[in-house]
């Protein structure tokens, strides 16, 4: 009895420590290909589980009128607002949160505090004002007045944020109007840094400002939230309610505006000769008109005003504004016809310090992202797209956008210059889209705005190259080749793509590119252009004017198209693996007829046999393994006794067979392209779908059966999926064999 408790307890304790191995085992294997499930949010009657707005989808709308006064001489911006705020959600509001970011400057501000810093034993001007900061500087907003029909109201300021609390609840349905005085000092970006500010020109004695986060500005208040209240830090922007607008900018009477909206009082701030060109503009599609020539503006610059001159505006249902001014502007425009009766017009302003680049390539880089975008994503809506030429900035705003491409003083630029230039303003021009239109959250997630915009700003820059370069555009984000250093880079330096904006490591890599390389690789290698194209452009149907969360994107990419993309979201979003098939092994076998066993010699790509039978070849060898050919007897069942086994072995004659393994070394699921090439010199390119993965992550098998004898396999020969490592995709190896180099040269 004693030897058999013995026993039964050495069985028991084998078999907990078998399941523990087996535990361990099982944790190895991450289940790419399990469905998102809860981590994404349930659906509801405002975001269904199709990814479009549900049938009691609601959201805030905030209208604004504002007069805005821009101070030359002291450089300080004044303003005063109405604000009437519709509450559409189900929710009775007791308070309001209305956004300050210009408080990011002010002496308070925590973004200095939380920003990182050390020392080193030389430091330049430059990093010394960094440490030391402009205590002359005195930033933030100045409220002078909060007021509800004419009452003062009650409102405390928190940083960035400022709650005001509402003297009944502003119920369901209902909308009320408040008003905010204000001013600021404006900051200089070039030493300051910053989003928006002014551009000192020592020489003359001007500024160029380019102005935005300038007035108080509603939060959003949200269905999937509430209050998106987060402070503003300086990275994350900016969450925001559509609206309509009516903005008077009164500026010294020699400046030139341009601004978010349609110019209301053109007859009245320019010249009559200025008014004619504005008028031709409106008609010219194939090259921009000179509204206010270089001449014009150098003139400006040597005599300042003394008088002001109020420039008027109206927008209607965009999320924000902002505007730019200066004496300084050349400014130029034409009509970009996107369909019958929407002929929006492309302008730009930019001072004589970006000619002669700016007036040959900046509206046309306008127009081509209005057309294209347009094409992918919705038709643009807004009457005006704006391209603002200032130093060392790219930032974007509901029809205006701010963006840098200086030659050197003698006019002369590298090609460097040039597609820098090109690329911001497409870029910026094309965050009319993501996020002014279709209005994610950016605070949150970067990545929904900046990826997004980056990958459709790749395809803009492709067509770019079409129509007004001839030569290939050199796209630096976007091609799945330029994403490898980031992704196959140190792990402690990579994040998901789904992380907040102020935790990311590697900003743009992580936020712009990866985001863009994943969508650009969905489309090419996964669905096609034509699924993604319908899915996507669905996407921006759906979300136009609405306020689009990860799980929207996710959940709209699979509705529209039938195509699972739990394992691509989990593995490119939610994940750090990257890209990395091994072609590790390769056997050729044709079959025999006469059965006189089975040869195991292992041809071996990598040098090593996964059955230790190797025998020393590294390429394929002058001859295949042969297979024997068995017929089935007895016990077949029925569809196995109905084959024609005389005909399938007719059809298997001759034929070679090519057993591929490949091993998941990057861990990151992928398609795999093998590229075959024949000893007559065909080439085929096969695409095995991800799904191949499925049973096994790490490592799969496949027999394929080929007419003709291959002399070279490749993985991934375009560089289509971003692959790390691609000295491992080749077989025979680059540095083994020489049949195919014998083949090329015509020694074979």
């Amino acid at each position: 009895m004693k030897n058999s408790f013995l026993l039964i307890v050495a069985f028991l304790v084998g078999s907990v420590t078998l399941a523990q191995d087996q535990k361990q085992k099982d944790t190895e294997w991450e289940q790419k290909f399990e469905q998102l499930g809860t981590m994404l949010p349930t659906p509801n009657v405002y975001r269904t589980a199709s990814g479009a707005p549900g049938h009691q989808y609601w959201q805030q709308k905030a209208d604004y009128k504002m007069k805005i006064v821009l101070d030359d001489n002291n450089q300080t911006i004044t303003g005063s607002e109405s604000i009437t705020y519709y509450n559409n959600s189900p929710d009775d509001l007791e308070y309001l949160w209305v956004q300050l970011d210009q408080n990011m400057r002010a002496r308070d501000s925590d973004s200095p505090l939380i920003g990182r810093n050390s020392m080193r034993d030389t430091l330049s001007a430059f990093a010394v004002f960094r440490l030391t900061g402009d205590n002359d500087y005195d930033g933030g907003f100045k409220i002078k007045s909060v007021k509800s029909g004419g009452k003062d109201m009650t409102y405390i300021i928190n940083k960035t944020m400022m709650r005001i609390d509402l003297a009944k609840p502003l119920k369901s349905g209902e909308n009320m109007s408040f008003s905010i005085d204000w001013m600021y000092n404006i900051n200089n970006r070039m030493t300051d840094g910053g989003r928006s500010g002014l551009e000192y020109f020592e020489e003359e004695d001007n500024y160029l400002y380019t102005i935005a986060q300038f007035f108080p500005r509603m939060a959003v208040y949200i269905d999937n939230e509430g209050w998106q209240n987060k402070q503003f830090l300086g990275r994350g922007e900016f969450a925001l309610t559509f609206g309509d607008y009516e903005v008077d900018l009164t500026v010294p009477s020699d400046f030139i505006v341009g601004a978010t909206g349609m110019l209301q009082n053109p007859g009245e701030v320019l010249s009559a000769e200025q008014m004619e060109r504005f008028e031709q503009a409106k008609k010219s599609y194939e090259k921009p008109v000179i509204i206010v020539t270089e001449k014009e503006a150098k003139k400006n610059e040597k005599t300042k005003a003394k008088g002001t001159k109020t420039w008027k505006f109206k927008a209607e249902n965009v999320r924000d504004y902002a505007f730019c001014a200066s004496r300084k502007f050349i400014w130029d425009a034409m009509a970009v016809k996107l369909s019958e009766g929407n002929e929006p017009m492309a302008m730009s302003y930019y001072p004589k310090e970006g000619n002669p680049l700016w007036e040959e390539f900046s509206t046309l880089a306008v127009k081509q992202t209005l057309e294209t975008y347009s094409k992918f994503t919705i038709e643009y809506t807004y009457p005006v797209a704006i391209s603002v030429h200032t130093a060392s900035i790219g930032m974007e705003y509901p029809m205006i956008c701010f963006n840098y491409g200086r030659p050197d003083p003698d006019g002369t630029y590298s090609d460097g210059k040039k597609h820098g230039m090109i690329s911001v303003i497409i870029h910026e021009v094309g965050h009319n889209f993501f996020p002014m239109i279709i209005n994610s959250d950016e605070r949150q997630w970067t990545w929904m705005d900046e990826g997004l915009n980056t990958f459709v700003q790749y395809l803009t820059e492709q067509e770019f190259d079409d129509n007004y370069l001839d030569y290939e555009y050199p796209s630096r984000r976007g091609p799945a080749a330029n994403i490898v250093p980031y992704m196959s880079g140190e792990r402690g330096l990579v994040r998901p793509i789904m992380t907040n904006s102020e935790q990311i490591r590697q900003f743009g890599n992580n936020a712009y590119a990866k985001p863009a390389t994943a969508l650009n690789v969905l489309r090419t290698t996964v669905m096609g252009p034509e699924l993604f194209d319908k899915a996507f452009k669905t996407y921006a149907e759906r979300w136009a004017f609405k306020h689009p969360t990860p799980a929207d994107l996710f959940r709209t990419m699979e509705d529209a198209s039938a195509v699972d993309l739990d394992w691509f979201w989990r593995g490119w979003f939610y994940g750090t693996d990257y890209v990395d098939v091994d072609l590790s092994n390769v056997r050729w076998f044709q079959m025999q007829t006469e059965e006189n066993g089975l040869e195991t010699r292992n041809i071996k790509g990598a040098g090593q046999g996964i059955d230790g039978n190797n025998d020393g070849k590294k390429d394929f060898g002058s001859d295949p393994q042969p297979f024997v050919f068995q017929e089935w007897t007895g016990g077949l069942g029925e569809y196995r006794q109905s084959l024609d086994q005389d005909k399938i072995k007719q059809s298997a004659n001759g034929k070679n067979f090519y057993e591929l393994t490949f091993k998941n070394k990057g861990g990151l699921v992928t398609p795999i392209l093998i590229q075959w090439t024949y000893v007559d010199g065909s080439v085929e390119l096969q695409k095995i779908p991800a799904e191949i993965w499925k049973i096994n992550e790490k490592e799969v098998t496949k027999v394929f059966m080929k007419d003709k004898e291959v002399a070279k396999i490749v993985i991934d020969p375009d560089q289509m999926t971003a692959d790390a490592y691609t000295d491992n995709n080749v077989f025979p190896r680059a540095d083994e064999g020489d049949r195919f180099e014998q083949f090329k040269e015509g020694k074979d």
